[in-house]
């Protein structure tokens, strides 16, 4: 299986509000930046698309470690959280509805063809690809904003 590194944010103004999502990946000496947006959305929602789009790219299954300063991202998915929800009709342990559970099941449905190991980090603290991907996502919610 091919190593892919992949790093991910999410961006929204207005919360909800005009949102975008930016995504790197690296292969080797081979790097790819993509993003996108809605005009009404949550962060939440955009650091989700951003892993979804990122993992959606990839043309064959592969093991991948993707960086990302979500915390609900990366514990929902390492803790096994949304599986859980998933099991249990998408009700979470304190009894109320999951939200965004057809990003959730995109994503799970996602993880399962890859081997997917989410790492976060703390956001804004000078990591070149998090604040490339922070670029990303915030100029993809500014051209949404101005469409």
């Amino acid at each position: 299986m091919k190593h892919i590194d992949i790093f991910t944010d999410g961006a929204c103004s207005g919360n909800p509000g005009a949102g975008g999502w930016g995504a790197v990946l690296k292969y080797k000496d081979h790097e790819k930046e993509l993003s996108g947006g809605e005009k009404s959305t949550t962060n939440n929602r955009m650091e989700m698309m951003a892993v979804i789009e990122a993992l959606k790219a990839l043309k064959e299954p592969c093991d991948v470690t993707v960086t990302s300063d979500s915390q609900y991202v990366c514990n929902s998915l390492n803790k096994g959280w949304a599986k859980k929800w998933q099991q249990n009709n998408w009700i979470k342990s304190d009894k109320s509805k999951a939200k965004n559970t057809e990003l959730w099941e995109e994503l799970l449905s996602l993880t399962e063809k890859h081997r997917v190991k989410m790492v976060w980090i703390k956001g804004h603290a000078g990591h070149t690809e998090n604040e490339r991907c922070d670029f990303l996502a915030r100029q993809a919610a500014e051209k949404i904003k101005q469409s």
